[in-house]
């Protein structure tokens, strides 16, 4: 009986200790919580989505009251809120250009040449295996892994291939890390001109897989205002973003494969069935 009273008493002295020494510690190394941070936190859309650089919108709130952003490197606050964490912490809002995604891709199912494909509808695990059902390599898979992705229901599928609506993506670049094929860019969301192709493939090569290709015409670097508003590489045309041509040059172009595009009449189904 003794020796259960003492093992009680010796295990109830020692919790006590270690009780007293892990408090000590805790207070020692004890890190003060800046009350800033939570009160930006809950300035913030709180979707965590990515797209300022860092892990979620408590991990970037603390990055703004410790200097090392600014509140404007949000893709998805609105300018008000901006203006107000700015304000609260007596800083500069900062300026950031708004971008939003383009899929460099106009192959729907109904231009592009197909063939069976019975495996996981995904895109990732389709370029794994056999890069899915469409004869162009280059090209969207379809399978709608960018729009699963996509926290603000921007991206729409239609007849197998990504659309992005302007006016609904905040840029914040999450289907861009998960396109297997990287057509997926952020441009300036000014822009409405793209080249909707990726494939660096010859013309005559493309056409054989999909009607909407660029073929490197370059109708559209001529009827451009000025020389470098649309860059060549290989066989690919593309938007000089640092130098953007204006909306016009789509109808001065008359792209014959419709490649060239405007994206909100993309986003509008505008080009559908052009080349039926």
């Amino acid at each position: 009986m003794t020796l259960i009273i003492t093992a009680v008493l010796f295990t109830a002295g020692l919790g006590a200790l270690l009780a007293l020494v892990i408090g000590a510690t805790a207070k020692a190394f004890a890190v003060e919580a800046d009350a800033r941070v939570e009160t930006v936190t809950e300035m913030l859309p709180g979707v965590n989505c990515g797209g300022c650089g860092f892990a979620g919108c408590a991990d970037f709130a603390k990055a703004i009251v410790e200097g090392r952003t600014i509140p404007s490197q949000c893709p998805v606050s609105n300018p008000e809120n901006i203006k107000r964490i700015a304000e609260y912490l007596g800083i500069t809002a900062g300026e950031k250009e708004k971008v939003f995604a383009v899929v460099r891709c106009a192959g729907s199912c109904a231009v592009t040449v197909r063939s069976p494909y019975n495996g996981i509808g995904d895109c990732r695990s389709a370029a794994l295996v056999a890069g899915g059902a469409k004869g162009c390599d280059f090209g969207c898979i379809g399978f709608a892994t960018c729009a699963r992705a996509c926290p603000f229901d921007a991206i729409e599928m239609r007849d197998g291939l990504a659309v992005v609506h302007p006016d609904l993506c905040t840029g914040c670049g999450k289907c861009v890390e998960t396109c297997p094929k990287n057509l997926i860019i952020l441009a300036p969301a000014a822009v409405d001109v793209h080249v909707y192709c990726n494939s660096p493939e010859k013309g005559a090569l493309k056409l054989k897989v999909c009607k909407t290709a660029c073929i490197a015409c370059r109708k559209c670097v001529k009827a451009a205002d000025s020389e470098n508003q649309m860059t060549i590489n290989g066989f690919l045309v593309a938007t000089n973003y640092s130098n953007p041509p204006i909306s016009d040059l789509v109808e001065k172009a008359k792209c014959p494969t419709k490649a060239l595009r405007l994206a909100t009449k993309h986003a509008a189904g505008a080009y559908e069935g052009v080349l039926k």
